[in-house]
């Protein structure tokens, strides 16, 4: 009994420093934990497989910056991965100015793994602003939209623009985000030009696009760090990826599995803790 009132009396601090032990575990040492992939995911990772390579490229949206960047940017090199692994060319663009720093933080990273040509393999579009505009504009004339890519060469210049005009040369947008974008790619984009579209998105902004899924508006779409795990697991299952890469979103997972888990324990304990001093009295 001195054992258990001794645990209801524990300091709150070390529940705080075993929270900290579960999180840093798999940061430092991964752990590799079981990931069961949803339809979402899958049809999301099918949108793109379909794609023949070296031919009609995707347009890659990072539609989020720093502040979602944990659950986003996970995603944005998964599908970089899948693409170049495959090789499907892509067309990378943002809605926000700080999104140009997100596609070069992805490129950095992603590219050291690949053999891949820019201008041939990969356009960086840059930032563009307007929003709904520019996905319209996109589907009357990417050159018309976008004249010179992010580093300022003319888009007419690059040999994979040049049988890329609008969203008929677009197999596939893929939008990730931290916001409502995705929901604007399918007014303006899916709706008027019967563009396909799929999405990333962040837990907590994810059920709000699940009735858009159910409809098929969306191809696919990943939600959250579960979801971009998800993913890292099926494009290194179809060998699209190093074995030896680091998987930051399963990495992620394991953390918060570990933590969820200690949780759960440390509640049943206190009740189990609770109840034998309440019959003892």
């Amino acid at each position: 009994m001195n054992i258990i009132k001794k645990f209801m009396q524990m300091d709150r601090r070390y529940v705080f420093a075993l929270v900290g032990i579960c999180v840093l575990i798999p940061l430092l040492l991964p752990i590799g934990l079981p990931t069961w992939v949803t339809k979402p995911t899958r049809d999301f990772f099918n949108a793109i497989d379909n794609i023949p390579p070296n031919q009609k490229p995707i347009l890659l949206s990072f539609d989020f910056t720093a502040s979602t960047m944990p659950e986003n940017m996970p995603m944005a090199e998964a599908v970089l991965r899948h693409c170049f692994g495959k090789g499907i060319r892509v067309l990378l663009m943002t809605h926000y100015p700080a999104g140009t720093g997100m596609i070069e933080i992805a490129l950095d990273k992603v590219l050291k793994e690949y053999e891949k040509k820019y201008g041939e393999d990969y356009v960086f579009l840059g930032y563009m602003p307007g929003g709904s505009a520019v996905m319209l504009s996109l589907g009357e004339s990417i050159r018309r939209t976008f004249p010179k890519d992010y580093y300022g060469n003319k888009v007419d210049t690059l040999p994979m623009m040049a049988d890329v005009h609008n969203y008929d040369d677009i197999p596939l947008v893929v939008s990730i985000s931290g916001s409502a974008l995705p929901l604007y790619w399918i007014i303006y984009a899916g709706t008027t030009y019967r563009q396909k579209v799929a999405c990333g998105v962040t837990a907590v902004s994810a059920p709000e696009f699940y009735p858009y899924l159910e409809t098929g508006q969306f191809e696919g779409m990943l939600g959250g760090l579960k979801g971009a795990s998800e993913y890292e697991n099926l494009v290194e299952r179809y060998n699209y990826s190093n074995p030896d890469v680091r998987k930051t979103a399963s990495i992620g997972m394991d953390a918060q599995s570990l933590a969820h888990f200690l949780i759960i324990v440390l509640v049943i304990l206190g009740n189990v803790a609770f109840f034998a001093i309440k019959r003892s009295k």
